[in-house]
């Protein structure tokens, strides 16, 4: 077995959700759980098939995030995984919705920072065992940092007062 990385590529402020699914139908539906829970969201995807020609399948309504998706997707090239680069919206407004899914096993991440993914590699393919989310931990939240938390989650509409 063979252990590697592999950085996901994509402009800083950029969200994306990575996962893993089970079946060629989770393009399709993937694509139809996203445009029916947040219409206005400009988003791409790619799925990596695993068996048959073992292709990366692709959806999306905006063509750049269609494109990163595909590059992303094939630079991972681990069976049955899936990333989605959102514009328009966060993760949390499309997370659960695509938890439903019936194809979707994990998520692995949802987020807008650097994100490297922990690939393993043998004879048989590729999958990942997990990936490192944004950097470490530099200490505990003080006061200034809990209201200034508050303030953005306010600011961004996803709570009140």
């Amino acid at each position: 077995m063979q252990l590697a990385t592999v950085r996901i590529d994509k402009p800083a402020d950029l969200n994306f959700i990575l996962g893993q699914a089970h079946f060629i139908k989770t393009v399709e539906d993937l694509h139809e759980a996203i445009v029916q829970t947040v219409p206005q969201m400009q988003f791409g995807l790619a799925f990596c098939e695993s068996s048959g020609p073992a292709l990366v399948r692709f959806s999306g309504n905006d063509a750049e995030l269609t494109e990163l998706a595909k590059k992303n997707a094939l630079a991972l090239s681990c069976g049955h995984s899936f990333i989605v680069f959102l514009s328009g919206g966060f993760p949390v407004n499309v997370l659960n919705t695509i938890k439903a899914v019936p194809e979707v096993c994990n998520i692995y991440c949802a987020t807008a920072n650097p994100v490297e993914v922990i690939v393993a590699e043998t004879d048989g393919g590729r999958g990942i065992l997990g990936v490192i989310d944004g950097i470490k931990s530099q200490g505990v939240e003080t006061d200034a940092d809990i209201a200034a938390r508050k303030q953005l989650l306010r600011r961004f509409g996803y709570k009140l007062g």
